[in-house]
């Protein structure tokens, strides 16, 4: 069915124009999530770059820059998101984060055998770009869509980021693992190759979301107004601290879902480091990438009908639970079929505990002040991913051991999936939403 919006565009052919080029930017940048972040980079860094160092090492290198990462957008995004949208700059900030993510994302090609301190500060400031750049990509879903189609239109770039990462990620695997067939000399060159392909995908993707989005332009530029959006920034973001502190449901909410997700997104982070670490081949680590990569999304869809069916909190209990089960799983880990398991579990319930979450704090926060409310949402979702590879990674430096430092993680679900019993659900019969909280 086509998509019929409106945005802020003149004529139709320019909306769906709109909408194209804003869900092809997560077409784009998804090759780096997968081929680079969860899937290359952690193989890389301990058999090429990081080869000389021990690999409880190069597990707490890779958590520490992450966690390190996570928390620089988590505080600059509110302050720079704040001074893009009184700009009305939303694409400005996002290609210039794009664009450094990418350029440090073909860098990472250029560092040799050894060398882990370049290839760790690259490796950061390309998550850097890549993080800050989606809290503007998702800041521009208001400019190509109304309200009664952002459903939609968020769906419709979900879609295109799963479909646009799985395939990138399909090819490059074919290229890393038949190198040989290539003419490539080994497979840290076939590597360099896919890092080089990912940095101009994400480039070439981020072009049209630039030339087609159109947003409203500030009244008042130049440095004046950069700091009264940075002032107004502050308050509203203290603003709305305080009106998540009077909304019981949603502070416990938040609460919860800040240390299950960190425990989800540590998952999708660390699972190749993990692998890597108990010596499965390369082929084995990046296969079940794809397998949870190709499964995700039609699972999703599912966990949307047990939603419907048994409510939010249970369909997200049902997803806990199995991250449970699975780190558990983890921590006998022996063979490759075993990780393909671990792999195909994953893909089961990762998207559907990501869609469940945001569909349960629709329904608890006030219709009228949803915005305010979900950009608050997206700075809690940034710093959850900041306490689970630090946990991991310092505890395999200090214990010594891969497996205890995966068994860190079951605290996450445990807490989140307990803090959500106290959190009613609105969809229950006699329950509604919470009132707008007094100014």
């Amino acid at each position: 069915m086509p998509l019929t919006l409106r945005s802020r565009s003149s004529g139709r052919g320019e909306e769906a124009a709109a909408v194209r080029a804003w869900a092809l930017y997560d077409w784009g940048n998804s090759a780096f999530a997968t081929a680079v972040v969860a899937g290359l980079y952690p193989v890389m860094l301990k058999g090429w770059w990081g080869a000389e160092l021990e690999s409880t090492r190069t597990t707490f290198l890779l958590g520490l820059v992450s966690a390190a990462v996570a928390l620089g957008v988590a505080v600059l995004a509110p302050l720079l998101g704040a001074v893009a949208d009184g700009l009305g700059r939303r694409r400005a900030f996002l290609g210039a984060f794009a664009f450094l993510g990418a350029a440090a994302t073909a860098g990472l090609a250029l560092a040799g055998e050894g060398a882990w301190r370049t290839a760790l500060a690259l490796y950061g400031i390309a998550a850097l770009g890549f993080g800050a750049a989606n809290a503007f990509y998702d800041a521009l879903l208001t400019q190509v869509a109304s309200p009664r189609d952002y459903d939609r239109v968020s769906a419709y770039g979900y879609a295109l980021g799963y479909l646009g990462g799985g395939l990138f990620f399909a090819a490059a695997m074919g290229v890393v693992l038949g190198h040989e067939s290539l003419g490539l000399d080994s497979r840290a060159q076939a590597v360099q190759g896919v890092l080089v392909a990912t940095a101009l995908w994400w480039a070439a993707f981020t072009v049209p979301v630039l030339r087609r989005v159109r947003e409203s332009q500030a009244a008042e530029p130049g440095l004046h107004g950069v700091r009264a959006a940075l002032g107004a920034g502050w308050r509203r973001l203290r603003e709305t601290f305080h009106h998540v502190r009077r909304l019981k449901p949603v502070a416990w909410f938040l609460a919860a879902y800040w240390l299950y997700i960190d425990g989800v997104n540590t998952v999708f982070r660390m699972a190749v480091d993990y692998g890597a670490a108990l010596g499965l081949g390369t082929g084995h680590l990046l296969g079940a990438l794809l397998l949870t990569q190709f499964v995700s999304f039609p699972a999703a869809l599912a966990f949307g009908r047990i939603g419907e069916r048994w409510g939010s909190r249970a369909g997200i209990w049902l997803g806990l639970a199995v991250y449970g089960a699975v780190t558990a799983w983890g921590y006998f880990l022996v063979a490759a079929w075993q990780f393909y398991v671990l792999a195909l579990a994953v893909g089961l319930v990762q998207g559907g505990v990501q869609s469940l979450s945001r569909a349960w704090y629709a329904r608890l926060v006030p219709p009228e002040a949803a915005a305010e409310f979900f950009g608050f949402y997206n700075v809690v979702g940034r710093f959850a991913a900041v306490l689970g590879p630090l946990a991991v990674g310092l505890t395999a430096e200090l214990a010594g051991s891969h497996r205890l430092a995966l068994l860190a993680l079951l605290a996450f679900f445990g807490l989140g999936g307990l803090l959500l019993a106290r959190v009613p659900d609105p969809a229950r019969p006699g329950l509604r939403r919470s009132p707008a909280p007094p100014p």
